[in-house]
């Protein structure tokens, strides 16, 4: 299966350089990753380089539809937490 970038895509340019098959490209409006292309990194790195690097929480799906960097991944904050702080800090 191949990973897949959706429209949250941000074209930081990130992924793009990291990817060891070449499968990512600018489109517009994002970067998409060509599923022919895309191995998942299998056989040069444990993780999928363009989700360890990508700064957008759940831009980066799996073959399933589901995001490789979740909500939380890159802070290391549950959503519920971070919903839960960010409630208290509007409430002020």
């Amino acid at each position: 299966m191949a990973l897949s970038i959706i429209e949250s895509c941000v074209n930081c340019w990130a992924c793009e350089p990291l990817c060891p098959s070449k499968a990512i490209y600018e489109a517009k409006p994002h970067f998409m990753i060509d599923a022919r292309k895309c191995t998942e990194c299998e056989g040069d790195y444990a993780d999928g380089q363009c989700a360890s690097i990508c700064p957008i929480e759940g831009a980066i799906l799996d073959g399933h539809g589901e995001a490789v960097n979740p909500p939380g991944s890159l802070t290391g904050i549950p959503p519920q937490k971070m919903a839960a702080a960010m409630a208290e800090i509007q409430a002020r």
